[in-house]
């Protein structure tokens, strides 16, 4: 199977999917590390992919996605953005309404608490 097989298996098989440098309990990289910590906290389930063990997906995820950083995090097969993105979609509370379209659960108490602690 080819990295982009991989990638979109992995995208299509999971409701939520991170791309990331490390892993959801052990990220490598601050960006990774911001964003498992935001889902992880909200209490997503979301499968984690560790860009650093594979270089073909790696680069796979960067042309899947035609977007050229990691971590890249997807919603029920859509790709959604990186760190940058995901901040703002949770602090705006984006998120909360893209998760409720998309029938994933998390906690709306948690996410409320990280717009309250940035407020």
């Amino acid at each position: 199977m080819s990295a982009q097989e991989t990638i979109k298996k992995t995208v299509t098989d999971n409701d939520v999917v991170l791309f990331m440098k490390g892993t959801k309990t052990m990220p490598q990289c601050g960006f990774s590390s911001r964003v498992a910590g935001v889902l992880n906290f909200m209490g997503v389930e979301y499968a984690d992919v560790n860009v650093l063990a594979d270089e073909d997906v790696r680069q796979g995820i960067k042309e899947y996605s035609d977007w050229p950083t990691i971590p890249q995090l997807y919603v029920k097969g859509e790709f959604v953005g990186g760190c940058d993105i995901v901040t703002e979609m949770t602090l705006s509370g984006e998120l909360d309404q893209l998760f409720t379209a998309k029938n994933v659960g998390f906690d709306k108490d948690a996410a409320e608490k990280i717009r309250e602690a940035n407020a």
